[in-house]
């Protein structure tokens, strides 16, 4: 199937690794234009370098922190002039700090709650402002929207309002034919789902163990992630808007 991405102009933050590069390879290995960000030159250069090769010489980079109140208008503004058009973005930050809630000391809340929640939003509210009839607006959740993860007290408090606020905007701007969609991971096999698991000392014994309780029996890797990601960016996902797509193998029990 033909996703229609051929020089479609995508923002992607968080896109030096992890599930945000996984998105952006995606796009760009299908013929999308990727302006990709990340807090060090050497990792978005190293982003930009890998994505050139398999779009050929259509990805281009942006150092920046989803935290800076600057960055969300910087981003579109470098893609709009950089690309000459805007097709939608994808908001993947880093997770905040494993620890419990009762725990977690307010600056690991509001640190997270400038980057996870309110940089999110401010790129969501900038690109609204200069997409047209067929953008789309993508975050990268977490399953955390609809079951707590243990250990992740400040993920497992902020992601569920995210959720709902870009459940908010896909009401809001609907009207005027843009879509906003989120991504549900789980045990997606990042160096940030291996750092979770070597937290209790035994890394290989975590992973096992949380293998188990997902009903395909594995991890998923950042390819399938990406691929999902990818194709709800596209305009072949035109009708999808509202939605939180879980990428888990079917970890989550609830509907």
């Amino acid at each position: 199937m033909d996703l229609g991405l051929k020089d479609t102009v995508y923002v992607v933050t968080g896109a030096t690794r992890g599930l945000g590069l996984a998105a952006a390879r995606e796009l760009a290995a299908d013929g999308a234009r990727v302006l990709v960000s990340g807090r060090s030159k050497e990792s978005v250069d190293a982003a930009v370098a890998e994505l050139d090769a398999l779009g050929g010489g259509t990805a281009h980079g942006l150092v920046a922190d989803n935290a800076d109140p600057e960055t969300a208008g910087r981003l579109i503004t470098e893609a709009v002039e950089r690309f000459g058009r805007l097709d939608g973005v994808l908001i993947s930050v880093g997770g905040p700090p494993a620890g419990p809630v009762s725990t977690a000391p307010e600056e690991a809340w509001r640190g997270a709650f400038e980057s996870v929640f309110l940089g999110a939003l401010r790129l969501a509210r900038a690109a609204a402002e200069a997409l047209g009839q067929g953008g789309v607006i993508g975050f990268v959740l977490s399953g955390s929207v609809r079951e707590p993860i243990a250990g992740l007290g400040v993920s497992n408090g902020l992601r569920p309002g995210l959720a709902m606020a870009a459940k908010s905007l896909a009401d809001e701007l609907g009207p005027r034919g843009i879509r906003v969609v989120g991504l549900l991971p789980a045990r997606i096999d990042t160096d940030r789902v291996r750092e979770l698991d070597a937290l209790g000392g035994d890394a290989a014994a975590a992973k096992a163990r949380n293998s188990a309780t997902i009903p395909l029996g594995r991890y998923g890797t950042p390819a399938e992630f990406g691929k999902v990601a990818a194709f709800a960016l596209s305009p072949a996902a035109s009708y999808l808007t509202g939605v939180m797509i879980p990428v888990d193998g079917g970890a989550l029990r609830g509907l």
